[in-house]
């Protein structure tokens, strides 16, 4: 049994309403973050919101920002997430020309430095990254688009990624994005996550503050 307070819920604006961002940060002031999906309809295909949208929300968010970067070459565009003050900034490895140097000029620009991983990326071949890194991303369903399906499949993933952590030692946090609602987050627990993006679950409650606590309960009945 873990505390809550080693749960972070980091729900996803993906699923807000888009005209009145403002407002829907102030419905999630009780979570831990808020999650930013900033996506290029070039390394997934859709299209969302850039840094200049990044910089009005970090004006009026709460909570600290999570931008998590689904672009293409974020080796140039991630650090500047992190100079505008979003306190995590998440890449894609898939995308990443030099990870290592990439999180390093995230976490110099004063972020946390995050490494997302698609679904049919293996993590083995970057478990070495992790003294570079202050969190993985497990991605739980194909980056691109809210409302899908929870791929639980990708738990042994998830489990891998503590596994290296404990091995390897230090603080790195590990989420899960996808899919993530009151039915799938016991899993996630389970297998070793302690960070969790949720968008539809939290947007489509009747009350996305009680979905929040909600979800941080059943987390961290489970958490490691």
């Amino acid at each position: 049994m873990t505390d809550a307070r080693d749960v972070r819920i980091s729900p996803s604006i993906l699923s807000a309403d888009f005209a009145n961002l403002e407002r829907e940060l102030d419905a999630i002031n009780n979570a831990d973050w808020a999650h930013v999906d900033v996506m290029d309809n070039h390394f997934v295909p859709n299209l969302t919101l850039g840094l200049p949208v990044v910089e009005s929300l970090l004006k009026v968010s709460p909570i600290p920002l999570d931008a998590h970067l689904m672009i293409d070459d974020p080796d140039r565009w991630a650090p500047a997430y992190a100079e505008a003050g979003c306190k995590s900034v998440t890449f894609h490895v898939e995308a990443a020309a030099d990870p290592k140097k990439l999180a390093r000029d995230i976490r110099a620009a004063g972020a946390r430095a995050s490494m997302a991983i698609k679904p049919n990326t293996p993590w083995e071949p970057y478990a070495d990254l992790l003294p570079e890194l202050d969190m993985v991303l497990v991605m739980t369903v194909e980056p691109g688009f809210g409302g899908q399906s929870f791929m639980a499949e990708q738990m042994p993933k998830v489990r891998a990624v503590r596994e290296s952590i404990r091995t390897h030692g230090g603080d790195v946090w590990v989420q899960v994005d996808g899919g993530v609602s009151a039915k799938t987050i016991e899993q996630c627990a389970e297998a070793g996550a302690d960070t969790f993006v949720a968008g539809s679950a939290v947007y489509g409650a009747e009350s996305a503050a009680a979905a929040i606590d909600e979800l941080r309960a059943l987390a961290a009945g489970h958490a490691h």
